[in-house]
């Protein structure tokens, strides 16, 4: 936390949201009160921006200078807009390659999922603006650089853009234990987006009742799962498999 950029007090905050600056995350002293506080939460509503109420305390550790009660983490990288990325892949003589993380929450996961992202040539990576983890300076060393060259969008429900990425003609396979096949009987040649669960939960099951697929990994021995960075490597490896044949 202490490399990251931050941004505090409240008009600098709102003057960030209403330049698009790309704020991971907006932590505010509970019992915050006046006009211009509720000026902020209503532009922060607006935004879809992750809010957090939090002791004095806390803010006080992000930063040591005057922060008025309001403390703004931002993104080491720029978001892209979701329809214009997959317009932009649509458009390029390659079969899109997706890949959407329905909650994953921790960074160092996050980062080694966008590393292997990367490498496995995934055009693309979307998460909800909220519940998912941020990218700060950890994400980013544990990508290896990654971070940098996949490009990342944030949108406000998952399964809308699920609804769009399939009216786009691309097929979405979700990876989930409680599947009934596993992921070796799934054309990855066409079109594709994985989506990928949360670390404690999985994929929402309003999300597992629209997507086109769902598959597993065979597991041989008594743990019952893998960690998500894990999965998601073996998941994305066997689309690059099955594309390089």
């Amino acid at each position: 936390m202490e490399n990251e950029q931050k941004i505090y007090g409240i008009r600098a905050v709102m003057e960030a949201i209403n330049a698009e600056q790309p704020i991971n995350k907006i932590f505010v002293q509970k019992g915050l009160k006046g006009e211009l506080f509720k000026e902020l939460e209503s532009t922060v509503r607006k935004s879809g921006i992750s809010l957090s109420y939090v002791p004095v305390e806390k803010l006080n550790r992000l930063t040591r200078n005057n922060h008025q009660g309001v403390v703004a983490q931002i993104s080491p990288v720029q978001f892209h807009n979701f329809e214009e990325l997959v317009e932009q892949v649509l458009a390029k003589e390659e079969v899109p390659f997706f890949l959407m993380l329905d909650g994953v929450s921790d960074v160092r996961n996050f980062g080694a999922i966008i590393r292997t992202a990367e490498c496995c040539g995934v055009h693309g990576i979307i998460i909800p603006k909220n519940g998912a983890a941020p990218i700060t300076d950890d994400t980013v060393k544990t990508s290896a650089g990654a971070a940098f060259n996949v490009p990342i969008a944030k949108v406000d429900h998952l399964k809308d853009a699920i609804f769009y990425l399939q009216s786009s003609g691309i097929v979405v396979t979700g990876a989930t234990e409680k599947a009934e096949n596993d992921i070796y009987g799934i054309d990855f040649n066409q079109p594709t987006a994985i989506i990928m669960g949360s670390e404690e939960k999985g994929i929402s099951p309003s999300t597992l009742n629209i997507i086109d697929h769902q598959a597993k990994l065979p597991l041989m021995g008594k743990i019952g799962s893998l960690n998500v960075s894990v999965a998601c490597g073996v998941f994305l490896y066997e689309v690059v498999r099955q594309r390089n044949k």
